[in-house]
């Protein structure tokens, strides 16, 4: 056994532990990350570049399909070996390598396997041979673990070897049929990628899909689902699962039974925290670690939970955004220096709360940040919800023949400032950036009237949000 000791120690190897490691040792720390699977985590090899990877070829082909004189000379049908080649080539064909060569470029220490809290500033690393290495950090150790897909308690599931969201973004083959419970992100997205495939798909929800978001963005990617051939069942329980030797068998609670070849498990995920040692600091194993604006843990003045382990947003950019914080203000304090703690200063992560972005890489596509309108009135806020067709927008319509999508901003009347938007319809990914930023910069709808977008794009629908809100206002 060897003991080593740096400034810094980060459980967990992925994109959020890379950033936590890297603005540190760019602040003059040493640092080293603990990791028991590949370098690179979860988004790397089984989430967001697999799962886009697979969805992108196919969508790339229906919109070709939906232009005239493209849709012409569009002949052939998807090659799904190719997209799973391609795939596999954004997930470096699961090797680490590359991640592991960059970590020594930038000047940041590996250990491989899996590591515990055993003490104050204190990380135990046992590897695959059983060989144990205690690290010893000077200052702070940062938990960046990630999360694991839950398995609900669904007579017979966990028996019946259902795929997760890892087993669906890296299979080698396309089953014949697959059945998914959920009706979340993961579901839609994989629902969207696999009915794509040519794979006979079924939905099981037992809400609405994409229930946190605003009620059309569910309606109308169910409407869009269907019309791929997807089977959604909504307002739908699953009440007990069996494999035998010919697939999976699905009892709803309505007594009917779904048949498939897989049975693909989307209802959330929970904290990759139960074996960590989080008992040391009288934390419970396996729950969300709660921190600060500064990502320290109550209690801890050395211990920060960096992404999805601490449950604050479970998404692959927002952990990287809080890994900047939590890197700059461990390295910031190491040194004595003054810790910017304002709201949306540098070291704290404040977004998390108010001005979230995301992409559902459905078809038609969701993007949306801030807060729904029912959120809004929830949180006692005075607002108006503005609608517009964002397929009679010009260069919207330019897109495809037959446009449709839908736009909404959320105002907060009182302040004149946009708190939420939601886009749905395809391409629709690369106006929420603008979103964001009105969001984020609180920007004043008088001041947006004079950010004229380009024309025939389809930020025109700014344009038109604008004219309508002002003409409800008048």
């Amino acid at each position: 056994m060897t003991t080593d000791e740096f400034d810094l120690i980060i459980l967990g190897g992925g994109p959020v532990g890379e950033n936590v490691a890297d603005r540190a040792v760019q602040a003059g720390l040493t640092a080293i990350i603990v990791e028991s699977e590949l370098v690179g985590g979860e988004c790397s090899y089984w989430a967001c570049m697999p799962s886009k990877a697979l969805l992108r070829p196919a969508q790339a082909l229906r919109a070709a399909q939906r232009v005239g004189g493209a849709a012409e000379a569009v002949t052939g049908a998807l090659d799904v070996q190719a997209v799973l080649a391609r795939r596999d080539s954004f997930a470096s064909n699961w090797s680490d390598a590359g991640q592991v060569e960059w970590l020594d470029s930038a000047g940041i220490d590996l250990a491989r396997g899996h590591g515990r809290l055993t003490g104050e500033r204190e990380v135990t690393v046992t590897d695959a041979d059983g060989a144990t290495r205690v690290l010893k950090a000077r200052h702070a150790v940062a938990i960046s673990t990630g999360s694991d897909a839950v398995i609900p308690g669904i007579e017979g599931l966990a028996e019946s070897s259902p795929w997760t969201s890892r087993e669906a973004t890296s299979a080698q083959e396309v089953p014949g049929s697959l059945a998914i419970i959920g009706g979340g992100v993961v579901a839609v997205e994989m629902a969207t990628a696999y009915a794509g495939f040519g794979s006979t798909v079924t939905l099981i929800a037992r809400g609405a899909l994409l229930g946190s978001m605003e009620s059309f963005a569910g309606e109308r990617v169910a409407a869009g689902l269907r019309a791929l051939g997807v089977d959604v069942r909504s307002g739908t329980g699953t009440t007990s699962v069996r494999r035998d030797a010919s697939g999976v068998t699905l009892t709803l609670d309505d007594g009917s039974e779904v048949t498939a070849d897989e049975v693909l498990v989307a209802t959330g995920r929970s904290a990759r925290s139960d074996d960590i040692g989080l008992e040391v600091v009288g934390l419970t194993p396996g729950r969300w670690i709660e921190t600060d604006d500064t990502l320290r843990v109550p209690g801890a003045d050395w211990l920060y939970a960096v992404g999805d382990v601490n449950g604050r947003a479970l998404l692959t950019h927002q952990g990287k955004y809080q890994a900047r914080a939590a890197g700059d203000v461990i390295a910031a304090r190491a040194k004595g220096e003054a810790v910017d703690t304002a709201d949306w200063g540098r070291h704290v992560s404040t977004a998390d709360r108010a001005a979230v972005p995301q992409v559902t890489f459905s078809a038609p596509e969701v993007a949306s940040v801030g807060l729904t309108a029912d959120a809004a009135r929830e949180a006692g806020r005075s607002i108006r919800v503005v609608d517009y067709d964002l397929g009679r927008v010009d260069g919207a319509r330019l897109y495809e023949d037959g446009f449709e999508a839908q736009a909404r901003i959320i105002v907060d009347t009182e302040r004149g400032v946009i708190v939420g938007a939601t886009f749905v319809g395809n391409e629709v990914a690369e106006l929420l950036q603008a979103a964001t930023i009105a969001v984020v910069g609180e920007v004043p709808i008088a001041r947006l009237w004079h950010a004229v977008p380009a024309y025939p794009t389809m930020s025109e629908v700014w344009l038109r949000l604008l004219e309508t809100y002002g003409r409800e206002s008048a």
